[in-house]
């Protein structure tokens, strides 16, 4: 999703290839054996394992918004802290039928360290990187909405009032709901199919209404 994301906040255009985990294309393990996704091919070979690495490398190519203008520093900590351990609590409150060392409620609890810090942040601006969106929004967005929506009623229920606007911010935004758009598992030899398609996604800013 915040490949995805990366690539219309750019404003770029590549070709994308639906892939379903449990019937991996040849083509696609030939360029990434590890077997995960996403996955981004340069025009040069270069291979781009990892989502966080794809969206520094789209905003590297053109940042028409300046989702990289504020803090680097900062959106490079929340970025590492959301992807190693709010992610490892986040992996267990989803799955915790895998994990039965401990029960959901406890994870969900431990997830909610990061959520905390996350509303604290929220409660004196009106994105994480600041007063308008930028690269650490859309980095850990994702993950938040993963969180939530393990049980909706039960992230609705807890006191962070500012992280749940902003959530829901985001889940309203058309850019979002474009990089949602579900596509039909690529084949060999399939036409090829260009993200986001020509005209869809005009590349505009959220508005001051929009963000929050």
């Amino acid at each position: 999703m915040r490949a995805r994301l990366a690539i219309l906040f750019a404003g770029l255009q590549v070709v994308l290839r639906e892939v379903e985990l449990k019937n991996k294309p040849a083509a696609m393990l030939e360029i990434s054996p590890k077997g995960t996704v996403p996955v981004l091919q340069l025009a040069d070979g270069t291979v781009i394992e990892e989502s966080r690495d794809i969206l520094f490398w789209a905003l590297a190519q053109q940042d028409p918004h300046g989702l990289l203008d504020g803090d680097p520093a900062y959106a490079e900590a929340l970025i590492e802290r959301n992807d190693g351990e709010f992610k490892y609590w986040l992996d267990r409150y989803k799955y915790a039928d895998r994990y039965p060392q401990m029960t959901q409620l406890c994870y969900r609890q431990r997830g909610e360290v990061f959520l905390q810090a996350l509303e604290s942040r929220l409660a004196t601006q009106r994105c994480l990187s600041g007063e308008r969106p930028g690269v650490a929004d859309i980095a850990v967005m994702p993950f938040v909405r993963q969180f939530a929506h393990v049980d909706r009623e039960a992230f609705y229920s807890l006191p962070y009032p500012n992280l749940q606007a902003w959530l829901q911010g985001w889940l309203a935004q058309p850019v979002f709901l474009q990089c949602m758009c579900r596509y039909q598992p690529w084949q060999e030899g399939a036409p090829e199919l260009l993200f986001p398609q020509a005209g869809v996604f005009s590349n505009q800013p959220m508005t001051d209404g929009e963000k929050r």
